[in-house]
């Protein structure tokens, strides 16, 4: 017979893990929007608070880069010094924007408002609010549940445990900073190794679907929205299990943060049984429902205090280099060979937009709006499968405690560049 405590934890799993997946996965439609309630309530929020949200932003770049020389950390290695230095670039390009005094080149549409209205705001309103009900997602036993059901597919596939399955769909049904968020929290719990953190933080977070119909909408897409999605889904997590038989990802270190950690359990019977026992575990041992939420609140707070500052300095260069300099055209040539032999209709111009999506992930939907239908939704495919970009989740990645450089990061972009449109190429073909 149960007791009384047993049945609070049941109910503490089953209420809370309710709650977490609603606001998290299921998409409802509000006003004519078709998203999840937590985008919906980032909407809300900026709605109501009118001017003051633009305010809000600028404040937290602000804290966030005063705050590496408040702790004194901003010294700690070349990498940490080299964003300190970024981050006060970002305060003094949002202030430039905020007050309209920067010079015309800043206040082009596409570059400096692109950043702060299109990426600044929402993460900046996303990361913290998603932060609260992230402790229902992780807090409760939903992701010892879930990782038990799915542990045989997750290992011997990606080289993650079956819990990282929670955030690959956070990732895909709300976004790249939701994820990261997740996997940040469950390593630092040490229930990720640096190496299995490291995949799923460049293998599984990808920008929203939301986000994808934009892109989408701009390739003219819509047609086939399914066909152009489940492609997508397919491309990103094919090349994620081929990056992590490669190096940088395949040779990472394999241990936990702060050393000890809590590995995932291998079951190989009674699935249900155990996964039940696992939640249970969570639930029992969580801590107090204010607590947690505060924890992650404050948690929340200063990853978008680190993210903001950083999207409006190195998004802002990346932009700047993608317009103003030949940079990305250069890089174009490194992909063309690739484009040619896979026999892509424009095939320098899919190379240029394939080298100039590091910059920015929605710039090559930009640059094919009207090339040949093949080359839109190869493009379409492999801008949301490589995952990476310098305006928004290498500073998102970087914002984290996961020990990964910025030179490993881009040769990961580059492998998932290759490999993505090495994969969807023929599939191109086949469904088009």
């Amino acid at each position: 017979m149960k007791t009384a405590g047993s049945w609070s934890h049941s109910l503490k799993f089953l209420l809370f893990s309710a709650v977490g997946i609603f606001m998290f996965f299921i998409p409802i439609t509000v006003k004519g929007k078709s998203s999840i309630p937590l985008d919906h309530l980032v909407t809300w929020v900026r709605d109501t608070a009118g001017e003051a949200v633009p305010l809000y932003a600028l404040l937290v770049i602000l804290l966030g880069a005063v705050y590496p020389f408040y702790t004194k950390t901003w010294n700690k290695d070349r990498v940490t010094t080299t964003f300190s230095l970024l981050k006060v670039v970002g305060l003094v390009a949002a202030v430039l924007l905020y007050f309209e005094w920067g010079p015309s080149w800043l206040s082009d549409p596409n570059m400096g408002p692109f950043l702060f209205e299109k990426l600044v705001i929402p993460v900046g309103l996303l990361v913290p609010l998603g932060a609260v009900f992230l402790a229902f997602i992780v807090g409760y036993g939903l992701m010892e549940f879930i990782g038990v059901l799915v542990q045989k597919i997750m290992r011997p596939i990606w080289k993650t445990p079956g819990r990282s399955a929670v955030d690959a769909v956070a990732s895909f049904v709300g976004s790249y900073s939701i994820g990261l968020l997740i996997t940040n929290r469950v390593f630092k719990e040490g229930k990720y190794t640096v190496k299995e953190a490291a995949i799923i933080a460049t293998g599984f977070s990808t920008v929203s679907a939301t986000f994808m119909i934009i892109v989408a909408k701009t390739l003219g897409l819509m047609e086939m929205w399914n066909t152009y999605f489940w492609t997508t889904l397919v491309v990103t997590f094919l090349v994620t299990a081929i990056t992590v038989r490669i190096r940088p990802l395949s040779r990472m270190d394999d241990t936990y943060s702060g050393g000890e950690g809590q590995p995932e359990e291998e079951v190989n019977e009674k699935y249900l049984q155990t996964a039940w026992r696992n939640a249970m575990d969570s639930s029992q041992n969580a801590p107090a429902f204010l607590t947690n939420i505060w924890s992650n609140l404050k948690d929340g707070f200063l990853m978008a205090m680190s993210i903001l500052p950083s999207i409006m300095s190195v998004g802002l260069i990346a932009l700047l280099l993608a317009e103003y300099t030949p940079v990305f055209d250069w890089l174009g040539y490194v992909f063309y060979p690739i484009t040619w032999a896979l026999q892509l209709p424009d095939a320098m111009l899919a190379a240029k937009a394939a080298s100039i999506g590091v910059a920015e992930m929605f710039l090559p939907a930009l640059l094919v709006a009207e090339a040949a239908l093949v080359t839109k939704f190869v493009i379409g495919v492999v801008s949301v499968a490589s995952i990476l970009f310098l305006s928004a989740s290498i500073p998102c990645v970087l914002s984290t405690e996961i020990p990964i450089s910025v030179p490993k990061l881009l040769i990961i972009w580059f492998q998932r560049t290759v490999l993505a449109l090495i994969i969807a190429t023929p599939l191109a073909y086949l469904l088009l």
